[in-house]
């Protein structure tokens, strides 16, 4: 008998990574030095290039369901003083690689980048143009906030060398956006889209949240509705993940006004399903583009790639990171710079790279990183041919393959042959069928966000 959707979402309301690396980031390991981080960047090919990723960790004020590394400023001095340090790393990691490489994609993520100010993005971008190879073919990206754009930081931007604006939108409902200290009317968004246009940034993409307090099944595709009206490339919606014992600014949230886990269910559901009637292609597990997308093609030509960014078209295998708390990956392991800032000052002054956890690969991570990134990306993994292409016993999933019986009777995914398949009713259980191959999982396991 098949299993009702809201039987699903009270079965399989557990918590689990997204999964944007292998092993997740709870199981990195603490560092006092970059000696390791270091070898790491030695050990690279030049030809490979490599992909920046740049964290600004700082805010005008706190949104109640944010869940990234951010300190509540005012002034302007603290950012100013930051970006010194940020300057002083890039030449760090610049004298560390083995030579002058390519960078094909560089993302400011945060906090807000929108804190920067016009000579900002212009110094920045010049240094990164004096130690990399960055050309009109690479993607510069920003997260935005349109609350504190201008349309003068919009020209700066654009005119610095940004070609990608992702947009925080979240909900355009009054009650969804006091409770989560977020006011953002739709015409302050449509004014900042309207103005990255003005300016040339055509590829713009806007985050959407559902499982927010106060949101309903019908708030959710009005959200939708009016998101489409304003012409974005892409939509990410991402499920609220609610950690208060993590964050503890979202003890400022009211959980009774809070989804359960089935209108939870429902929400998802209910935007999937707008964004496919308004001609959005979904990609992955929460990730939406049009048809001619660069991000469709990719995946289904299989080409797609799952890194700390989401879903996306970079194939590097190297993504470095600049600025406190940022994360990045090389072929030999994992690594994420320090914080708090003032540790991340002490490092660089030291003439150290401020990285502050490692992880280093071992052969069985790299397989089952594999497996994973193939079920989020592709939903469907030949387990047999990884095995043999990572020179592994083809019954090396065994166990495993016992484990997801459950949720194939459940009609969640389909197991022939070795051959694991995610039919369109197993897609939102995605992370949950890819933690079956997560020996890490039980150690951590609080610390990540519900599976819907």
């Amino acid at each position: 008998m098949s299993v009702t959707i809201a039987e699903k979402a009270e079965k399989y309301d557990l918590r689990v990574p997204r999964y944007t690396s292998y092993p997740t980031s709870p199981h990195f390991l603490e560092t006092d030095n970059d000696k390791e981080y270091r070898q790491w960047l030695s050990n690279l090919d030049p030809k490979t290039g490599v992909s920046l990723y740049i964290h600004v960790p700082f805010c005008e004020s706190m949104c109640n369901f944010c869940g990234c590394y951010t300190k509540i400023v005012k002034r302007y001095d603290p950012v100013s003083d930051y970006l010194e340090y940020v300057h002083k790393e890039i030449d760090l990691l610049a004298a560390a690689l083995p030579a002058r490489m390519t960078a094909k994609h560089v993302h400011w993520g945060g906090g807000s980048p929108t804190m920067l100010k016009a000579d900002d993005w212009r110094s920045i971008i010049d240094k990164l143009k004096d130690l990399f190879d960055i050309d009109e073919n690479s993607e510069l990206a920003v997260e935005l906030d349109p609350r504190t754009a201008t349309e003068d930081y919009v020209q700066a931007i654009a005119e610095a060398g940004i070609n990608r604006a992702s947009i925080g939108v979240q909900d355009f409902h009054e009650e969804v956006q006091i409770a989560i200290n977020r006011v953002q009317p739709f015409d302050v968004t449509k004014r900042v889209v309207e103005w990255l246009k003005k300016y040339g940034i055509t590829s713009i993409n806007f985050d959407l949240l559902y499982g927010l307090p106060f949101q309903t099944t019908e708030r959710v595709i009005d959200m939708v509705d009016k998101a489409v009206s304003l012409e974005p490339k892409r939509f990410a919606v991402f499920g609220y993940a609610h950690v208060p014992w993590m964050k503890s600014h979202m003890k400022l949230i009211p959980e009774e006004a809070l989804p359960n886990a089935s209108e939870r269910w429902e929400q998802m559901e209910a935007a999937a399903k707008r964004l496919e009637e308004h001609g959005f292609v979904k990609i992955g597990l929460d990730h939406y583009a049009k048809p001619d997308d660069e991000m469709t093609i990719a995946m289904n030509e299989t080409r797609l790639h799952r890194n700390f960014q989401g879903y996306t078209i970079d194939n590097n295998p190297v993504m470095l990171p600049l600025g406190a708390s940022s994360i990045g990956q090389t072929p030999d392991g994992y690594m994420a710079n320090v914080q708090p800032l003032r540790d991340y000052r002490r490092m660089i002054d030291a003439g150290m790279l401020p990285i502050g956890r490692t992880r280093a690969l071992t052969s069985e991570d790299i397989l089952r990183r594999a497996v994973i990134e193939q079920i989020m990306c592709n939903m469907k993994v030949d387990l047999p041919a990884l095995c043999r292409a990572h020179g592994v016993s083809e019954d090396f999933f065994a166990a495993e393959e016992e484990r997801l019986q459950t949720l194939v009777k459940d009609e969640i995914c389909t197991l022939e042959n070795g051959v694991l398949t995610l039919p369109e009713e197993g897609r939102p259980l995605m992370r949950l069928i890819a933690a079956t191959f997560d020996t890490y999982l039980q150690q951590g396991q609080k610390k990540h966000s519900r599976a819907v």
